[in-house]
């Protein structure tokens, strides 16, 4: 008699098991398992990884517009003309100090520098290489570099020389849907660049956005590919329509389906970083402790170009839902321990609202 659906996804919790994509393509199928049922089998791993600790991660936009990619998802492409998007170049570096220290005050478990363009350019990677070792000396937490394709493997090295802890080089989405969403570089250019890194000795944050018009098949070969590639941090995004953006059938979403997605991929990657990223406040809303039994990361403070909740709203989400967040709480902004203590998480479904350049620009002169 060939095990049940549960039987099986269990033996993939608990990783005794290759996961099989006809077998992951149910997940998201509501008449074939329920999602209490989903949810159970993948808190297993999700506790048995990273218990009850929930990481937070604060993105900082160095570098905004001026891009000549044209991922039909992004505000920030070439074609986008989306007034709603300040463009500046890139930030100088006491300004991203500053910005380091807010974060590491705001309790976060890693800074994300994230900049547009197709990538970066021998200067720009020496430059990058700077401000990493400056703020490792001064700021004890993590370290994230979002800043394109990397085609020659000497900038990967550059950066694990200066201390690099991580590099987000998102897939986005399957090689199959690639050519919907972009036309500029091809899913191989991704590939390669997780490849560079790797050799390279730099930890590897590569994820996906669903809702771009993909099907569930799409967001299965993304969760196994990436388990092919062993990367250990994955941001699962959930579309959100930006001014301009040229996605042309968005997927429609709902906390369900969102939730099953965070569940696809704990299960395909039991023992990976699963972030609960973009669209989390918009789609999943109250449901966010539910999902935090499949995620056990998420980011705070928005995104590149959209505002999100705050730090305290997030983390008094995180305590009620019973979890706790995984930074030293005595280093805490005196400020925002204080709305700690009396913050309350309210779940009103929230709205897609673009960052001004003063969100952006906190610590600009």
């Amino acid at each position: 008699m060939p095990a049940s659906l549960i039987e099986t996804l269990r033996s993939y919790a608990r990783e005794e098991h290759e996961p099989d994509r006809s077998v992951l393509l149910r997940v998201f199928d509501p008449a074939a398992i329920d999602t209490e049922a989903l949810l159970a089998l993948a808190e297993e791993p999700r506790r048995r990884y990273f218990d009850s600790k929930v990481q937070v991660h604060i993105l900082d936009n160095i570098r905004n517009g001026y891009c000549a990619e044209d991922c039909g998802y992004c505000a920030q492409r070439k074609s986008a003309q989306a007034e709603e998007i300040p463009a500046y170049a890139t930030k100088e570096t006491e300004e991203i100090l500053r910005e380091a220290e807010s974060a590491f005050r705001s309790g976060a478990y890693r800074f994300c520098l994230v900049t547009s363009g197709t990538g970066p350019t021998p200067n720009s990677v020496e430059r990058y290489a700077d401000i990493i070792r400056q703020i490792k000396s001064k700021y004890p937490m993590r370290l994230c570099l979002s800043a394109g394709i990397i085609k020659n493997s000497e900038h990967a090295r550059i950066l694990a020389a200066a201390g690099l802890d991580r590099y987000n080089h998102n897939l986005n989405t399957s090689e199959d849907h690639t050519p919907e969403i972009t036309k500029t570089h091809t899913y191989q250019d991704r590939i390669t660049t997780i490849r560079h890194l790797k050799d390279a000795g730099i930890s590897v944050c590569s994820g996906v956005i669903a809702g771009m018009g993909e099907s569930a098949a799409d967001l299965v070969d993304v969760a196994l590919r990436l388990r092919e590639l062993k990367v250990p941090s994955i941001p699962v995004n959930f579309f959100l329509p930006v001014p301009g953006h040229e996605v042309k059938s968005p997927s429609p979403l709902t906390a369900d389906s969102c939730i099953r997605a965070l569940c696809m991929f704990r299960l395909a990657n039991p023992s990976a970083e699963i972030r609960m990223a973009a669209g989390r406040e918009v789609y999943i809303a109250d449901r966010q402790p539910q999902a935090l039994r499949a995620a056990n990361s998420l980011f705070v403070s928005g995104y590149l170009n959209v505002k999100g909740s705050d730090a305290a709203e997030t983390y008094a989400m995180i305590e009620q839902a019973g979890y706790s967040i995984d930074a030293e709480l005595s280093d805490l902004d005196p400020e925002l321990r204080a709305r700690l203590q009396k913050a309350g998480a309210e779940f009103a479904p929230a709205s897609v609202v673009m960052k001004t350049r003063e969100d952006l620009r906190a610590f600009a002169d």
